[in-house]
């Protein structure tokens, strides 16, 4: 039985962020606050503690984790392409509840992807939680902290009912959001499609990308 350590960020002491991330550079697997739910967290390059969180969730392999960034510079590293019209679809949404999916870089791994080669990305509307990535130094899986098939979790109580022991870490930072899971946009086809519909109204989106071409979002 792992030893779980309960961080809380109402309590939060200097350098306890970087001990968080040291958490995370050592393959562990944490549990923190997101602007919608909880979140099962690894570093996304970590292919031994993204096996953990499947089997911690009792998730199929074919099934890929989602990750979060701490700024648009960081989505680069874990992407193969970035559609030109991209830049104006993060000035409307991001940082928020939009998670985006992408063609994958190669350098991820393929079960973090479920054996495909897309990857879904968020960046969301919480500083705490980008200023961990930023610390960390890379994205962190994203996938919500619960069972396949249960309901999302936006209490810490239930956190650590369903985990404590089991993770290496959890952070605390109190009731969570909650409400509706992110939209999820899928910019590998042309034109986008909602795979989807979340906090983001399915309205909105089309609204905007109503702007484009179906070409004009993709080319110069």
């Amino acid at each position: 039985m792992v030893k779980t350590r309960v961080v809380r960020t109402d309590r939060f002491m200097a350098g306890q962020m970087d001990e968080i991330a040291a958490v995370l550079r050592t393959g562990g697997v944490i549990v923190y606050p997101t602007d919608t739910f909880y979140g099962l967290g690894a570093g996304c390059y970590f292919e031994r503690a993204i096996g953990k969180i499947y089997a911690l969730k009792g998730r199929e392999w074919k099934k890929p984790l989602s990750v979060v960034i701490a700024d648009r510079e960081m989505l680069e590293t874990v992407t193969a392409f970035i559609p030109p019209g991209f830049s104006l679809l993060a000035d409307e949404f991001w940082p928020g509840p939009l998670t985006v999916i992408l063609d994958a870089s190669p350098d991820l791994p393929k079960k973090l992807l479920g054996g495909g080669g897309r990857v879904a990305v968020r960046l969301p509307d919480f500083p705490w939680l980008r200023e961990l990535i930023r610390t960390f130094g890379f994205p962190l899986t994203a996938t919500s902290a619960n069972l396949s098939g249960e309901e999302d979790i936006s209490r810490p109580e239930d956190v650590r009912r369903i985990f404590d022991g089991r993770v290496d870490l959890i952070v605390d930072g109190g009731p969570t959001p909650g409400g509706r899971p992110s939209t999820v946009l899928d910019l590998t086809v042309n034109p986008p499609v909602v795979r989807r519909e979340g906090a983001v109204p399915v309205q909105r989106l089309n609204t905007f990308l109503d702007t484009f071409s179906s070409s004009g979002f993709y080319t110069d």
